[in-house]
This record gives C-alpha cells, structure tokens and sequence, in this order.
C-alpha cells in the first residue's frame, strides 16, 4: 500500500496514477474533493478528506507527501510517530529520473506547456516514455503518459518549489524562464537563480542544458540556447494566420561552436511551423520542445506534425468559449509576468474586444512580493474583477488584502467581487473578451462561466 498525503494536487495525482497502474494499491488524503479526486476515486483510488489518522490504511509500504501539507497535520505527525517511512514527491521523482533517460523542463513559467508538448511529440514520433506533466494535456486528457519499466525515456515537469528539482538526475534539462518567484522558500531572487544553475549542472555529461538565452545559466554542459533574438535557435517571421500560429525556426550557425553545431546537426532550419497555441510565449515553450525532441533524433517530420496537433494544456490560455456574442478563456496564470504574457496574447489574438479579467490572487506572501508587478500586468485589461486572495498554505499577512492591490491598478474598470457574486457579476457585465486567471480555486467556477456564457 502507498498511501498519499496531498493526493489530489496535480503533480501528486499523476504519480498515485502511476503507480496504481503498475499494480501497487494506492490511498490517499486530500484536504477537499475536486475533479482530479473524483476521477482518481473513478479509477479505483480511496481517498478520504478528514486529517483523521484514523482513517489512514494499514499496511502502509511508503508515504508520498506534498509540500503543501501543513507541519501541523495530524496525519503526518502520527505517520512520524510510527515510523513511517516518509518520502517526498520529488524523492519519488528522483528515484524514477534515475532509472531511465529523464528529459526534464524547469521554469518559473512556461514548464507545463513546454512538458506537455515535448511529451506529444515524442509520442507522436512513437517513442517509448513515460511522462509526468504538470497540468491536464488536452491530447491524452491526463497528467501521466504511464509508459513500460524498460522504455528508456521519462519526461518529467520540474518544479523549483521547496526546491523540488535538485532530486531530479536530467539526461537532457530545460530551462524556460527564472523570475523571482516562491521568495517565502528562496529568500531572494539571486538563491533562486543559484538553485537553477545548480539544477542545469546536474544533467548528463552525455546530455544537453537547453535554457533561454536571456537567463543568468552559467554552466560548462553542453548547451544550446533558444529565444526570439540573440540566442542559438531563434524564432522568426512570427505570425498568426487562419486562426493558427506560424512562425520559422532559425539556426544562427555563427553563434554555434563545432560542438554546438554538432549538437544542432538533426534540427534544420524550419520554415512555417504552425500551431494552435497564441502568445509569444508559447513560440518560445515550442522552440525549447523543438531543440529536445531534435537532439533525441525526432524527424522533421514528426515535429512539425507534433507541434500542429498539440492541443495544448487545460487551464493554459484555455478557450473554453468562442461564439459570435462571447469570446472566454481560463488561465493558470499567478505571477505577474505570466500574466502579462496572457493578457498580451488575448489582445494580440482579439485587438478589437474589450478585455475584461477576473483574477483571483494566490498566496499572501506573493501578493506582497509582487504588488505592483501584478498591477501593472493586469492594467493592460480594461476592466479588472477582483476576488479575495487564495491562501492555500498561508495565514493572513497585516495589510495584503485584494483592496490593497485594487488600489495600484490604472484600469477605469476594477472592483472586488465576492466569489458567491462572481457569475451574477458576469451576468450582468456580459462580457465580449473575459479572461479567468489565478492558481487557487477559481478553477471550481469554470464550468459555470461557460455554461452562463454558452
């Protein structure tokens, strides 16, 4: 029996996945039901969500726990009482990543999107792998791609939280971006860049660092750089033609030394990539997946197939309606720059719609981080619906309120809007262009706004 703590979290609920299908019986505790819960109840999961250790299984082989179970559980401390052997997520991880031939993309944004579509790809090509991704990827409508014990490959999302990703043992690593985010773990923004690099350098002598070239990557692995300018692989000619992204991908041989060249040697320079994703962003997630699944031999071929068909991933610029009266859209987006790049694409994909957003914070300690970086993002919206901040792990902090932050933005349109108001809301703004943005649980209202809007 593995039993595990957090079971319904996104990275947790791929690996009881995973394991439930490699025969072990699996249980678990989660703080509140969802659809993940539901769906792994479904697939023959108990789960319970009381902290009651008496309601925790017998024969208990491990313990998988989340960092977001609080110190203060009591199942955790009487798992500890007993003895429990106890590993974390990304232990569980690590142990996986020495196995096989780990492909590993890390980022403070951008390492979702960028895991789904490298794991599409190589199954595209008809690779062997297992994958563990961050979010629900639309093409298998799951979190894990639950592959054979021999297959040589595993793709895993790697997480900077709590720093998760230095369990990790990459064969080839990705980096996408490095903002300061998660400060309540890293103090400030220069530990969290030492504890990227110290992450690139764990990869394979015999595999490859992939990062964007305008990151502070110091390391002597082998390494190609990807970006729109001054990097190895770039991408130009950027368009969005019939309702899809086009674009070419470029490679700056004068940039590249002999070894570098070597290592570029199956990727050619692309002309007319397309794809269903928007945003700058998502160009540069494609490049960085484009440079993996190169460098492990993928055809052309298969890439461009890969990338066309990619349907991207649940709650990253999500389009959940698109009619002739509304225009509406979810993102996962709670960091400042994350939203920016959101909003930036819904303006750039739909210029002549007003923009309204709903944006639910996350996090106490991030909304004091980045006050003024989250309302200068979402002033680019013309009109801001604000709900009350998500706390998920945290106690209040004096000041850091929803108000506060109403206050810095410049949009003529913003309010604070109780959640149990927030569809009449809507109703009533009968919004052309809504965007629903945030990590906490605004998610539950999604299903509502389209049905209300549809």
């Amino acid at each position: 029996m593995l039993y595990f703590l957090g079971i319904g979290g996104i990275g947790m609920s791929a690996l009881a996945r995973y394991f439930k299908a490699k025969g072990y019986e699996v249980a678990g505790y989660d703080r509140t039901p969802s659809p993940l819960t539901h769906r792994l109840e479904d697939e023959g999961i108990s789960i319970h969500y009381a902290d009651d250790p008496n309601l925790i299984p017998e024969n208990i082989e491990f313990v998988v726990l989340t960092p977001a179970i609080p110190a203060n559980s009591l199942e955790l401390n009487y798992l500890r009482g007993k003895g429990a052997r106890i590993l974390k997520r990304a232990e569980v991880l690590g142990m996986l990543s020495e196995q096989h031939k780990a492909l590993t993309i890390a980022g403070t944004h951008g390492k979702t999107t960028t895991t789904a579509l490298v794991t599409h790809i190589l199954m595209t090509a008809e690779k062997k792998l297992s994958a563990f991704i961050g979010g629900i990827a639309r093409n298998i409508d799951s979190n894990v791609v639950i592959g054979e014990d021999k297959d040589e490959l595993v793709v895993m999302e790697a997480d900077e939280y709590d720093h998760s990703f230095l369990k990790l043992s990459p064969f080839v690593s990705i980096v996408t971006s490095i903002d300061a985010d998660h400060l309540d773990i890293y103090g400030d923004y220069q530990h969290l860049v030492d504890s990227f690099n110290e992450f690139v350098n764990k990869t394979s002598d015999e595999g490859l660092v992939i990062y964007h070239a305008n990151l502070p990557i110091k390391t002597k692995k082998k390494h190609v750089t990807y970006g729109l300018e001054n990097a190895d692989v770039t991408a130009q000619n950027i368009n969005v033609i019939d309702g899809e992204t086009c674009f070419d991908v470029k490679i700056n041989d004068e940039r590249l030394e002999e070894e570098h060249k070597r290592i570029c040697a199956n990727l050619c320079n692309l002309r007319e990539i397309k794809m269903s994703l928007y945003g700058l962003h998502n160009v540069q997630n494609a490049l960085a997946a484009i440079v993996m699944c190169s460098y492990l031999g993928v055809s052309e071929e298969d890439i461009r197939e890969g990338v066309a068909t990619f349907k991207g991933v649940q709650r990253r610029f999500d389009i959940r309606v698109k009619d002739d009266k509304h225009i509406y859209i979810d993102d996962y987006a709670h960091h400042p720059e994350e939203i920016k790049a959101a909003l930036l694409a819904a303006r750039n994909v739909y210029p002549d719609k007003e923009l309204t957003v709903v944006f639910q914070p996350h996090l106490f300690t991030r909304t004091r981080d980045f006050m003024d970086g989250f309302a200068e993002s979402l002033s680019l919206a013309d009109r801001v619906i604000l709900l009350d901040i998500y706390p998920a792990r945290e106690l209040p902090i004096d000041g850091v309120t929803s108000s506060a932050l109403l206050k810095k933005i410049t949009s003529k349109n913003k309010m604070l809007c109780p959640k149990e108001e927030l569809l009449n809301t809507i109703k009533d703004i009968d919004p052309e262009l809504v965007m629903t943005v945030g990590a906490g649980d605004i998610d539950r209202f999604v299903p509502q706004i389209e049905k209300l809007l549809k």
